[in-house]
């Protein structure tokens, strides 16, 4: 039975990842440019696509949004605040965003007129890991009031990722948590990972995320 489930695992994974190849297809076939937001519930992830749309515009670029969540709408709509075509993805009962899902919704958008796309993914610092949807990159996005341990609790999601950010710095001393440590543990992970400290309050690092993220 154990051998069962492992090929019926990795006939899921062979699928997503063929629909994510297709995915990347078509929105390069579009010009497009697509980033994968990861983090958990409350990381930032809706707030750092809310700094980054006017530095887009600044740039001319104009940019498009999925916003992934179990149920509710409540990241859509401030997404949909900023003046950008945007889909609302609910998964249900699943704690991450699929391909199969992310081609489906791109289908409700006007890919000629977005040059960047954000897909937030489901705040959840496990589930999405596995599943890549057909982004260029994966920024995974931790807040220091997760705790400085947050790294080294969720190995994976670093290990997949392109860029790390933590975010919420202003907070750190608030909650006793060590900015060096959680930097330390994303390199540890993944010494390649470019990492980024940001305050969304603020807009502090948010013009060098921007730089890495476009680069």
């Amino acid at each position: 039975m154990h051998h069962i489930d492992v090929h019926v695992e990795k006939d899921i994974y062979d699928v997503n990842n063929r629909i994510a190849d297709a995915n990347a297809e078509h929105l390069r076939d579009h010009g497009i440019r697509a980033f994968d937001l990861l983090g958990a519930i409350g990381s930032g992830k809706t707030a750092t696509i809310e700094r980054l749309v006017p530095l887009l515009e600044e740039r001319g670029l104009r940019a498009g949004a999925i916003a992934g969540d179990v149920y509710g709408d409540d990241d859509f709509k401030r997404i949909v605040a900023l003046g950008i075509p945007a889909y609302n993805a609910n998964t249900g009962k699943e704690c991450h965003l699929d391909a199969h899902l992310v081609e489906h919704a791109i289908e409700h958008l006007p890919l000629d007129d977005i040059d960047v796309l954000f897909i937030e993914n489901v705040g959840n610092m496990i589930c999405p890991t596995d599943f890549r949807l057909g982004a260029e990159k994966r920024i995974v996005i931790v807040s220091s009031t997760e705790g400085d341990d947050v790294v080294n609790k969720h190995p994976m999601m670093f290990r997949g990722s392109t860029i790390g950010v933590i975010n919420k710095v202003d907070l750190a001393g608030f909650v006793g948590a060590n900015l060096d440590r959680m930097e330390q543990d994303m390199r540890r992970y993944n010494p390649e990972m470019q990492v980024f400290r940001t305050n969304m309050k603020t807009g502090e690092g948010i013009r060098e995320l921007l730089d890495a993220i476009l680069a």
